[in-house]
């Protein structure tokens, strides 16, 4: 995962930074969706588990998992927001998880017309500084997410378009940036 020349960066920059904790992948902020294509074969259904981290800053951290990507601009997300894990007003709680399919199902236009379908709270999130695991999984139409090994699942969702596979990225939202280590991908026929 950590050879640059392996991987496709779209509108961001990526530095690989060693740590006493092992080597991870530092994506930089920047301005629109950013995402950071992996050398992995196409993706159908299965799991697919990362270990990221993102930071408490409002409307600064959205860090995820693109997956079924087609091209860079048609492709399904399912990201984090970690300034919202334990945010005193509870609207912002349920917008702590969110799944989007571009270009047409945005987080905005989602929010408007399908307001916390498509974005949840998590149960006992994890620190929103700290290392924590997503784990989707992905059977045909039906999407999973559940956050640090949680038994249950902190949102499922309903696929938004036909795309049975395609590319895995990792993805951050307008503004932000975010750290990946540990990725597992299970294909499931």
């Amino acid at each position: 995962m950590y050879k640059k020349e392996k991987l496709k960066s779209v509108n961001r920059e990526i530095k690989i930074v060693s740590s006493d904790s092992g080597a991870y992948l530092k994506i930089l902020e920047s301005k629109k969706e950013g995402i950071l294509w992996l050398a992995a074969r196409d993706f159908k259904n299965g799991t697919i588990e990362i270990e990221m981290r993102g930071k408490d800053v409002f409307q600064r951290s959205f860090i995820g998992i693109a997956f079924h990507g087609v091209d860079d601009i048609h492709y399904d997300a399912l990201y984090c927001r970690p300034f919202n894990f334990f945010a005193k007003d509870s609207v912002r709680r349920i917008h702590a998880v969110q799944y989007i399919s571009h270009p047409d199902f945005t987080w905005e236009k989602l929010r408007n017309e399908k307001n916390a379908v498509f974005e949840k709270e998590i149960i006992n999130p994890p620190n929103p500084n700290d290392w924590f695991t997503m784990k989707l999984v992905i059977d045909k139409t039906n999407i999973k997410a559940y956050i640090n090994n949680a038994t249950l699942p902190s949102l499922i969702v309903e696929k938004l378009n036909n795309r049975k596979s395609g590319k895995i990225g990792l993805f951050t939202a307008d503004s932000s940036g975010g750290d990946f280590k540990v990725i597992k991908i299970n294909y499931k026929k």
